[in-house]
C-alpha cells in the first residue's frame, strides 16, 4: 500500500489478530516471558515459546510469525534462534528481531551480527541505542535503556531499513517506523509510566509479530501494532492513576485494556503522522 495509512485500517488489523488468532513462535528473554505470552493472548494471538534444539525447528515450522529478543541471551538460546530463523526464512513468513541491549557488551553485538548472517528479519524494533547499534553507529547504551535520543537515530533507523530491505521500529516518548521503501510512520501515544515496567518494549515486538502474521504489508503491521499499544498504555495509565494505584498495577491494567480496547476509544486517541523519509 501506499503512504495513506487511517486509525480504520489499524482497526481492522487489531481485529485481524482478535479473530484469526495467529500462532505466534516467541523465542525471548527469561525476564519477560509470562507477559509476553499473555499480551499475545490478550490481543488474540496464540503463543508458543519453544527454544528446545530439539523442536524449534519443528515449532517454526508451524508458526505464522517467529519473533526473537536477546535480552537474556546465551549461547544455547542464541543457537535455538538461528535455527528458528533458518526455517523461517525458507518458509518466508515474518520474522521480528528485539537486540535488547545492542552495543552494551561485544557479545550482544557478535550475536546480532550471527542471527542477521542467517537471515534479515522482517521487522527490528528497538530503542534508538539499540537501533543505531545495530545500525553500525558508535553509541553507549545503557543496560537496556536508550542512551540516545530517538531523533539522533533516525538516520540510522533509515540506513538499516534499506540495508535489511525491511522494516526497522525505534521506540520512545515517539515511536517512527520506517521501511526500505521510505514509508515513515510517527506514533506519539504512551506514557512516561510504560517506561518503568519491565516488559512494555519486548511486548511490543511480540504484538509486531502477531499482527505480520495477519498484515502482509509488515509496515502496516507495523504501525498497527505500536499504535496499538501506544493507545493501550495510555489508558491503563489513566485508569489506573484514577484509582490512586501505581506502576504495580500497570501490567495488569495494560492486559485489560489489550483484550477490552474498542473502536471509538482507539480512534479517538490515536496520534499518527505518515509521510515519507526519503
Amino acid at each position: 500500500m501506499g503512504n495513506q495509512l487511517t486509525s480504520s485500517d489499524i482497526w481492522a488489523d487489531v481485529l485481524s489478530v482478535r479473530t484469526q488468532r495467529p500462532l505466534v513462535h516467541s523465542i525471548t528473554n527469561l525476564v519477560v516471558t509470562n507477559l509476553t505470552a499473555n499480551v499475545l493472548l490478550a490481543a488474540g494471538a496464540s503463543p508458543v515459546m519453544a527454544h528446545a534444539h530439539e523442536e524449534v525447528a519443528d515449532m517454526a515450522a508451524m508458526a505464522q510469525s517467529l519473533v526473537l529478543n536477546i535480552g537474556t541471551l546465551d549461547p544455547y538460546w542464541i543457537e535455538s534462534m538461528r535455527l528458528a530463523l533458518a526455517v523461517a526464512s525458507r518458509r518466508a513468513i515474518p520474522t521480528v528481531l528485539d537486540p535488547v541491549g545492542a552495543g552494551a557488551t561485544p557479545y550482544r553485538n557478535d550475536s546480532i551480527r550471527l542471527l542477521l548472517a542467517q537471515a534479515m528479519p522482517t521487522v527490528i524494533r528497538g530503542n534508538a541505542s539499540e537501533i543505531m547499534s545495530v545500525a553500525g553507529s558508535a553509541v553507549q547504551t545503557r543496560g537496556v535503556d536508550s542512551g540516545a535520543a530517538v531523533a539522533d537515530a533516525l538516520q540510522a533507523t533509515r540506513e538499516l531499513a534499506r540495508l535489511t530491505g525491511g522494516v526497522v521500529c525505534v521506540s520512545g516518548p515517539v515511536d517512527h517506523v520506517l521501511d526500505a521503501r521510505g514509508r515513515h510512520a510517527s506514533l506519539s501515544n504512551g506514557h512516561e509510566w510504560m517506561t518503568r515496567i519491565t516488559g512494555v518494549g519486548c511486548s511490543a515486538t511480540a504484538l509486531v509479530g502477531a499482527f505480520c502474521a495477519v498484515q502482509s504489508d509488515a509496515w502496516r503491521a507495523t504501525v498497527s501494532a505500536m499504535a496499538y499499544w501506544g493507545v493501550v498504555g495510555e489508558v491503563a495509565t489513566q485508569v489506573i492513576q484514577t484509582q490512586g494505584h501505581g506502576v504495580g498495577s500497570l501490567q495488569t491494567a495494560m492486559l485489560d485494556q489489550v483484550q477490552l480496547m474498542d473502536q471509538p476509544e482507539f480512534e479517538r486517541r490515536l496520534k499518527l503522522v505518515v509521510t515519507s523519509s526519503s
